[in-house]
């Protein structure tokens, strides 16, 4: 077979299949060139779903004539520069882009126009490349003072074959339009704007650098619930630092799209980063659910390799124990900080569900029910256009109305049902309930839920969850302090596993026996369990180190046993906590609220369920139309 050197035309349209993927590669080059120019405003235009038209403006330094001959060949960046000896270090990369291959792969596949003035130029100049074929820099039109103008059109037209797998122009869009909040969420100081067909999507105007103004742009493309909802995160160990928001287990979404991570401002898809942040959650979330996020890790150059795959999405870190426990630390050092906190979401859908409209069918009446007066009013009904209902004045008594009621609560200053009420209040120097987070407890309705009342508004708590979650907790603290207990396999047995994996496994048993897992090497290929966590009682075993091996290659850690472990306990803490249906007295309820506030994670159950909705006295006024 004959080996053959392929012209320039053909090697670009190659390479332009692994940095263009689709449409929304495309914009993700052309956002990061803009970014990487010092742009302070970037607008997107989109038409048929990114083919037909992709259209990037932006404010930043802008190029020269001679510039825009270079953009366009391959390998030529303006990113890298020699150190002193002439060698280019390609861990040490301070920007987004550095390969050179963006533009060059564009047009080899695109009619591609490039429009700029440099900064401090009298002119502007533009230079066209289609399917590959280079222009000469000419003249131009530019509005602004410095900056670039990319305009792509018939993206693909030169890989007609490429066309065939793209998805529908609504799909593409949105994929773009999803490509385009990572980067608006990356740089909070900078402006993004996107119009797809002529409809503006997003309108994004430029932040405040810091935790502020990133909660800001968070808030404008998360949604408001993420804000209210959102913890803190700054961690730092060993020059690595992790900031960023991380929402209440209580907001969870059933995929983990809503999990967004950046590494030195570069959003990245990373299996360790998401394996440790399903580590850190895995206290408090049911496997199918996800929490929503936004982390940012700021690292030294030297210390990530950026330059893994040509779309610059994935990461590999030099250290990646040291990102994973900062990652595992740092978030479950936020979760501990929100103590007995819940998603006010839940509040919000629970005030939805009590609004007259949300309780009562369309066209609901009640019995006996007349038309109110028209909108004549008065003389309305001096024509007899409406009359009140017989014994539907003030005079009308209601049955029952002046009766005692049937059932008195004891609270604060009542000892039993239908006792006195004490004006005196607490005893002295005892706090008052209504001053804590959680309130007094005032009743139980259904035998399932307790009622009560705080300065400002009321709480509802789910018994059985609230007391379930206080039980789990107990159960780890002893864990924790004791140490997983441990029983002897009569005869050990011998897992059989692909020698890469069996040394993985091996290389953990220190962290396995921690956890009850007693394993060492049997050869290359197999792995000779000893001993199993008593908590596990009759395991499958070879299945148990298969999953630990596979959590093993994937995110570093041994979430499998973890997991396992951690739902044993949340079953026998739902077997040992109150259960729905049994009646508490005042004390008990009481005693159960302040356990609540002072237990880390109370806000919601083990599986990520609130335990508690709280309603404010101004929105339950406003249901009854006091405000």
């Amino acid at each position: 077979m004959t080996i053959r050197r392929l012209p320039p035309e053909t090697v670009n349209r190659i390479a332009a299949g692994e940095v263009v993927e689709r449409p929304a590669s495309a914009v993700k080059e052309l956002v990061e060139n803009a970014l990487d120019a010092g742009a302070r405003r970037i607008t997107v235009q989109v038409e048929g779903g990114g083919l037909s038209r992709i259209l990037v403006e932006d404010d930043g330094a802008g190029l020269t004539p001679d510039e825009l001959l270079l953009a366009v060949e391959r390998h030529a960046t303006s990113k890298l520069a020699p150190d002193a000896a002439g060698d280019y270090d390609l861990l040490d990369i301070a920007t987004l882009g550095f390969r050179g291959e963006a533009l060059p792969s564009i047009g080899s596949v695109a009619r591609l126009t490039l429009t700029s003035r440099a900064r401090g130029a009298a002119e502007a100049w533009s230079l066209t490349v289609e399917g590959g074929a280079v222009g000469r820099p000419a003249p131009a039109a530019f509005p602004g003072p410095h900056g670039a103008r990319v305009e792509v059109r018939d993206l693909f037209y030169a890989t007609p074959a490429r066309l065939k797998f793209m998805k529908s122009e609504r799909a593409e869009s949105q994929a773009i339009s999803e490509e385009m909040k990572r980067q608006a969420m990356a740089h909070e100081a900078v402006a993004f704007s996107l119009e797809i067909d002529g409809r503006a999507i997003l309108r994004l105007p430029a932040e405040a650098p810091g935790p502020e103004g990133r909660l800001a742009r968070l808030s404008a493309i998360l949604g408001r619930d993420f804000a209210e909802n959102a913890l803190a995160v700054d961690h730092e160990r060993e020059g690595v630092r992790l900031t960023g928001y991380a929402g209440l287990p209580t907001l969870n979404r059933g995929t983990a799209s809503h999990q967004h991570l950046f590494v030195n401002g570069r959003p990245v898809r990373d299996r360790l980063l998401q394996g440790a942040l399903r580590g850190a959650y895995a206290d408090f979330l049911a496997r199918d659910r996800h929490p929503v996020t936004a982390l940012y890790l700021e690292v030294d150059s030297h210390a990530v390799d950026v330059n893994v795959h040509p779309a610059k999405a994935e990461v590999r870190f030099r250290d990646p124990a040291l990102v994973r426990g900062l990652v595992v630390g740092g978030l479950r050092h936020a979760l501990a900080g929100a103590a007995h906190r819940s998603a006010s979401t839940h509040s919000d859908a629970a005030l939805a569900a009590l609004r007259p409209e949300g309780l009562r069918p369309e066209g609901w009446r009640p019995e006996g029910w007349r038309p109110g007066p028209s909108p004549e009013g008065f003389s309305a009904w001096r024509m007899g256009g409406w009359n009140p209902a017989p014994g539907s004045g003030r005079s009308a008594v209601l049955p029952g109305l002046e009766a005692l009621s049937a059932r008195a609560e004891p609270g604060p200053g009542l000892s039993e049902p239908g006792a006195a009420y004490d004006p005196r209040g607490p005893a002295p120097g005892a706090p008052d309930p209504l001053d804590q987070p959680l309130g007094a407890a005032r009743a139980q309705v259904h035998a399932t839920y307790i009622i009560a009342q705080t300065r400002d508004g009321l709480v509802v708590v789910d018994q059985h969850a609230a007391h379930e979650r206080l039980v789990y907790e107990r159960m780890k603290a002893q864990l924790d302090a004791g140490g997983v207990a441990r029983q002897a396999l009569l005869l050990p047995e011998v897992v059989e596993l692909d020698p890469a994996e069996a040394e993985r496994v091996a290389a953990r048993a220190g962290e396995l026996e921690t956890l009850g897992l007693v394993v060492e090497s049997f050869g290359p290929g197999a792995i000779l369990v000893r001993e199993t966590p008593a908590l596990l009682g009759e395991t499958d075993v070879p299945g148990l180190i298969r999953d630990i091996a596979d959590d093993l290659a994937e995110t570093g850690q041994a979430l499998s046993l973890r997991e396992r472990l951690q739902e044993v306990c949340s079953t026998l803490a739902c077997h040992g906590s109150v259960r729905a249906g049994r009646r508490l007295t005042a004390p008990e309820m009481d005693a159960l609220l302040r356990e609540m506030e002072a237990t880390p994670n109370s806000g919601q159950c083990n599986h990520g369920r609130p335990t508690w909705v709280e309603l404010k006295l101004s929105d339950i006024e406003r249901l009854f139309g006091r405000r």
